[in-house]
């Protein structure tokens, strides 16, 4: 099935996010840019490279518990081909976090020496991360700081404003809100920022996306598919009908017992946001 999502989001609040990262992008000695191991691909946003230009900069995958691992050690073995630090972590369990806080500082170290070389005073290293919305910024920065210093949620649009944040290991931290571009290259793009909670849910078709998902799980992960809901079924069937064996299969029914395919759908794609389907990954490296 093609992702042919209509999707176009981009409020005045995001616009503001990117003059705000350019006006705050020369105080900054090291870029950190979290991607979600799940969609590498598209959770890259295409605006960052002008914004940032030749700032230092480390790559943080994270959601790694919600991806498929061997894919994403290949994922991550091809951003370092590109000379990119890259550091796999999980926000959520704290997992890889002071690897990170290492990775960012030898990404600092030329920077430090400049400053020692010119007899400079030595500060903390400012530290900027960005991202797109809901790839877990915020719980990335209370993790650094050890207590809660942002609003996080578990949706997309929550931190509005800029904020620096002061912690122990000499890195001083600028949070930024998530920012989308413009306009997506393709439909793939809308869809898999869609699906992963990138982008509001008012602003696509649920039930379009979770068909679109579903569609791809049954050719990727089958076997998981059919030991999380109960069901079978063969390679060449539609997903509308894998919909409905899910449907009945978790009692998604309306008054009379009419399949209700629209809970089913909404209830798969909170399945895999939340990883309880299994650890997916929908673009190949």
């Amino acid at each position: 099935m093609t992702a042919n999502l209509k999707i176009q989001w981009f409020p005045g609040h995001m616009t503001k996010a990117r003059r705000m990262m350019e006006e705050q992008i020369k105080l900054v000695d090291v870029v950190v840019e979290m991607l979600d191991a799940r969609i590498p691909l598209s959770s890259t946003n295409p605006m960052l490279a002008g914004i940032l230009g030749e700032k230092p900069r480390v790559i943080a995958f994270n959601k790694v518990d919600l991806a498929d691992k061997e894919k994403t050690e290949v994922w991550i073995h091809k951003f370092k081909n590109r000379s990119l630090p890259v550091c796999e972590v999980d926000c959520a369990t704290g997992r890889g976090i002071k690897q990170l806080v290492m990775m960012v500082q030898a990404t600092a170290k030329p920077v430090i020496d400049k400053w020692l070389k010119k007899g400079l005073k030595r500060r903390s290293i400012r530290v900027m991360i960005v991202g797109v919305p809901n790839v877990g910024k915020s719980t990335l920065i209370n993790r650094l700081a050890g207590r809660n210093k942002t609003v996080t949620a578990d949706r997309p649009g929550v931190t509005r404003g800029q904020q620096w944040i002061m912690i122990a290991k000499g890195l001083e931290l600028l949070d930024t809100p998530g920012v989308l571009w413009p306009k997506f290259e393709d439909s793939e793009t809308g869809f898999c920022l869609a699906v992963t909670g990138a982008i509001r849910e008012d602003v696509f078709d649920k039930t379009q996306a979770a068909g679109i998902l579903l569609e791809r799980l049954m050719a990727k992960y089958p076997e998981e598919l059919k030991s999380k809901y109960d069901i079978d079924f063969e390679s060449g069937d539609i997903s509308d009908d894998v919909m409905r064996k899910i449907a009945i299969s978790r009692g998604c029914l309306k008054i009379g017992g009419l399949i209700d395919t629209d809970k089913a759908a909404r209830m798969l794609l909170k399945d895999f946001r939340t990883g309880k389907v299994g650890r997916f990954t929908l673009e190949e490296p």
